[in-house]
C-alpha cells in the first residue's frame, strides 16, 4: 500500500538487543525484507553487523539513539551497511551542516528531528528512566521521569521551579529555510505512541 502511494517504510527496530534476542530480532529483520521494507533503523551495532551480513542489500540508518555525533565513525558504520544516520536532536545547525558534509563525503545521508520531545540528555544516553523505575529508554520504554515535578532548593530555599528537568520540545517549523541550508537530506517527525491525526496535523 505504502509503495503504491510512492511512500517508503523503514522499521524501527532500535532498541537495544540482549543476547538471548539476537536470533528473533534477526527474524523480524528477515521477514520485514521479504515484506519489502526499504530500511532499517538500529542502534546495536552487533545486531547491525549481523543484519548486514544477512540481507547485504538492505540499506541501514543509524538510530538517534547510537548519538553519531563524531565524523570518525562514519568509515565504519559505512562498512557495516549504514545509508544513512540520524543524527542527535541535540545538536546545532553548524554540527549538523559539518556532520552533513562528512556523511555526503562517505556516500551517506543525514536525517534530522524537526518536531518532537527533546530529552534532558543526549539521545541513546539517559539512564534516568531505567534507574528510577527498570524502564529504559535505550529498549524503547521510558517513563520519562524527566518530565515530573520536583521541589528543589537553592541556597537551602525552595524555588518556583517544578519541572527543572524537562526542556522545551522541538517545534522547528519555523526554521525550515536555515534547516535546508545544512544540506541535511532528510526532516523527521516524533510519532511514537502518537495518534495518526497528530502525526498528519504535524505534517
Amino acid at each position: 500500500y505504502a509503495h503504491e502511494h510512492s511512500t517508503l517504510v523503514y522499521l524501527a527496530l532500535n532498541t537495544l538487543i540482549a543476547d538471548s534476542e539476537l536470533s528473533d530480532a534477526l527474524s523480524t529483520a528477515v521477514q520485514a525484507a521479504a515484506c519489502g521494507a526499504d530500511a532499517i533503523i538500529v542502534q546495536d551495532i552487533g545486531l547491525a553487523g549481523l543484519i548486514h551480513e544477512t540481507l547485504p542489500d538492505m540499506p541501514l540508518h543509524a538510530s538517534t539513539q547510537m548519538t553519531i555525533d563524531d565524523e570518525t565513525a562514519f568509515p565504519m558504520l559505512r562498512q557495516t551497511g549504514f545509508h544513512r544516520i540520524i543524527l542527535p536532536r541535540e545538536l546545532s545547525l553548524d554540527e549538523v551542516a559539518r556532520l552533513t558534509a562528512a556523511a555526503h563525503a562517505e556516500g551517506m545521508e543525514t536525517e534530522m528531528f524537526i518536531h518532537g520531545a527533546l530529552c534532558v540528555c543526549f539521545s541513546g544516553q539517559c539512564l534516568f528512566s531505567s534507574l528510577m523505575g527498570g524502564r529504559s529508554g535505550n529498549r524503547g520504554a521510558c517513563a520519562q521521569p524527566c518530565r515530573l515535578s520536583y521541589r528543589i532548593q537553592e541556597d537551602g530555599r525552595p524555588t518556583t521551579a517544578s519541572a527543572c528537568l524537562s526542556p522545551k520540545d522541538q517545534a522547528a517549523f519555523r526554521h525550515l529555510d536555515e534547516i535546508r541550508r545544512t544540506g541535511v537530506d532528510s526532516l523527521k517527525i516524533e510519532g511514537r505512541i502518537k495518534s495518526a491525526f497528530y502525526v498528519a496535523t504535524v505534517v
